[in-house]
């Protein structure tokens, strides 16, 4: 079955209060056990914030923080098998339901 990645995009700034942010991760969780039990889950994570990032370029330079400046970044991601892209974007809508977010669906090109 193909594979989808769900980059949930997230706003810059501060990170939501944890009155905010607690009643969000447990509705994730909930969809994340409904994906599991369609067998549709493979893997999800969040992210830290892109100043924790370090770029590391193809002549050997590091840098830390992103690469540019942004709006806004992938402030996590869900990977999903699902049928069809139909399957998929039905998928994506009930997550950007539960976050409030925009989500990001992308067919994963290769499969290892």
């Amino acid at each position: 079955m193909p594979q989808y990645l769900l980059n949930i995009i997230q706003p810059a700034g501060q990170v939501p209060p944890p009155e905010v942010l607690e009643p969000v991760m447990r509705d994730v969780a909930t969809l994340n056990e409904e994906m599991r039990a369609a067998g549709v889950w493979v893997f999800a994570a969040g992210l830290h914030q892109p100043e924790a990032s370090t770029v590391v370029r193809p002549d050997g330079l590091v840098t830390d923080g992103p690469y540019a400046e942004a709006a806004e970044f992938i402030g996590g991601f869900d990977v999903i098998e699902a049928a069809d892209l139909d399957e998929a974007l039905a998928w994506t809508r009930k997550l950007t339901g539960v976050l409030g977010l925009p989500v990001e669906l992308r067919p994963v090109a290769t499969t290892f």
